[in-house]
C-alpha cells in the first residue's frame, strides 16, 4: 500500500533508515556508468519487490511522499510490472532520477524517484513521489502512452546546454507560478504531461506548456534537483502549496515532482506527478 499522510499530521511507521531527505550528498563527480547500473538495479528491485537488492549506505534516508518510511514496508516491497521506465543521471551531484510507469498492475502507479549516491555507489538518500488513483489527475494508461512516445535521447555533445542553463529553464517554469510576469523559455513544440492530461493533444506542433493563471500566486519549497546535460534533463522535487489548502497555512505543501527535457535552452517536454493529501484534490481539473 502506498504510504500517505492523513489530514495535516504525519503518521509514521517504523523507520529503519534514518536521516533527513533534503540534505544533498557531498558534491563530487562520480561515474555515469555506476549511476546507470544503480538505476537499473532500482528498476529491477521494484519489479521484483526486493528492496534488499539496493546498496543503502549506513544511516541512509528512505522516504515516500515526503515522509520517512521503513523500506521493507514501502512501495519497494511490492513487485510491480514495469511497463516503462526512464532514468537520467547527474554525475556532478552524484544523483540519479527514475520515472516508473506501472499501468498494467491491478493497482496502477506512476512513481518518480531520486537517489543521492556516494562515489562508491552507496545510496545515502532515496525518495519517491508515489502516485495512484487518489492523486492529482492520475491516469497511468494515458501517462504510459505518451511518455513512451517521447524522445529523451542523448544530445550531441556540441549541442548540449550547460548545467546552469538547464536549471534556469526548468526553474523559470516553477518560479512563474508565483510571479506570472516572469518569462519562461518554452520551445515550439512544447507539451506537458500532467497525470493523465497531455497538453500536446491540442496542438502537437505548438507550444502548449504555458500554464494558465492560478487563483493565487504559488511558492514552492524544498527544491531538490537532478540534472543531466547529456540528455538535457532536469528533475525538481518540491512542495506545492495550492491544491491541498485544507492542510492549513503552515503546512509545507504537498509532494510534487517536475521533470523537463530541454533543447537549446528551451523546454520541450514537462512531466508532473503530484500527490493529494486531503479528499477532493484527486478530482483535478477537466483539462490541462
Amino acid at each position: 500500500m502506498k504510504q500517505k499522510w492523513t489530514g495535516a499530521t504525519m503518521k509514521f511507521g517504523a523507520i529503519v533508515l534514518a536521516g533527513l531527505p533534503f540534505t544533498a550528498s557531498a558534491w563530487a563527480d562520480c561515474s555515469r556508468d555506476m549511476l546507470e547500473k544503480l538505476a537499473g538495479t532500482y528498476v529491477d528491485a521494484q519489479a521484483k519487490g526486493t528492496p534488499a537488492a539496493l546498496p543503502f549506505a549506513e544511516r541512509a534516508y528512505y522516504g515516500e511522499n515526503d515522509r520517512p518510511v521503513a523500506v521493507a514496508s514501502g512501495i519497494l516491497s511490492q513487485a510491480l510490472p514495469i511497463d516503462f521506465s526512464r532514468s537520467f543521471h547527474d554525475t556532478t551531484q552524484c544523483a540519479s532520477f527514475t520515472e516508473i510507469t506501472s499501468a498494467s498492475h491491478s493497482h496502477p502507479y506512476v512513481i518518480h524517484t531520486r537517489m543521492e549516491v556516494t562515489e562508491d555507489g552507496k545510496i545515502t538518500v532515496m525518495e519517491s513521489v508515489v502516485t495512484d488513483e487518489d492523486d492529482w489527475v492520475f491516469g497511468a494508461n494515458e501517462h504510459l502512452a505518451q511518455t513512451r512516445a517521447e524522445n529523451w535521447g542523448e544530445i550531441p555533445e556540441d549541442q548540449r546546454d550547460r548545467r546552469g542553463v538547464l536549471q534556469a529553464a526548468a526553474e523559470a517554469y516553477i518560479n512563474n507560478w508565483g510571479a506570472p510576469d516572469l518569462p519562461v523559455p518554452h520551445g515550439t513544440p512544447c507539451a506537458r504531461l500532467e497525470g493523465r492530461i497531455y497538453t500536446g493533444a491540442r496542438d502537437p506542433q505548438g507550444q502548449t506548456c504555458t500554464m494558465g493563471a492560478f487563483p493565487q500566486p504559488i511558492q514552492t519549497g524544498s527544491r531538490r534537483f537532478v540534472i543531466d546535460e547529456t540528455i538535457g534533463a532536469v528533475s525538481i522535487f518540491h512542495n506545492f502549496s495550492w491544491l491541498d489548502a485544507g492542510l492549513g497555512p503552515y503546512h509545507p505543501g504537498i509532494p510534487a515532482s517536475q521533470t523537463f527535457r530541454i533543447e537549446k535552452g528551451m523546454n520541450r517536454y514537462i512531466h508532473e506527478v503530484t500527490v493529494c493529501l486531503t479528499p477532493g484534490c484527486s478530482r483535478g481539473r477537466p483539462g490541462g
